[in-house]
């Protein structure tokens, strides 16, 4: 299977999907750390995928996003962003309202 195609298997099958460097329980830079943090503090389910495992996949999601930096979040198969737009997001409200928007289960802003 190609990067490409495991992509488009992986964002249609997951709601929330993460591509970043580690896995949510041991992120291995600090803006994928940042980005989970903000998943998990929202209350979103989510999956990642390591880019570290995979250099394929490393290269591969940066072409199918046109997005050079990683991590990157997909909601419901869109493209949303990655880390500075996430917590400009977080930050603003945007986030959450796209997740609603989307029917995603999440907590809402404390």
């Amino acid at each position: 299977m190609s990067a490409t195609d495991r992509i488009s298997t992986e964002i249609a099958a997951n709601p929330v999907m993460l591509y970043m460097k580690g896995n949510a329980m041991f992120p291995q830079c600090g803006f994928s750390a940042r980005v989970v943090q903000i998943l998990t503090h929202t209350g979103v389910a989510f999956a990642t995928a390591n880019v570290l495992e995979d250099a394929e996949l490393r290269e591969g999601i940066k072409a199918f996003s046109n997005w050079p930096t990683i991590p990157q979040l997909y909601v419901k198969g869109e493209f949303v962003g990655g880390c500075d737009i996430i917590t400009e997001m977080f930050q603003s409200g945007e986030l959450t309202t796209l997740f609603a928007e989307a029917g995603i289960p999440h907590k809402a802003e404390a």
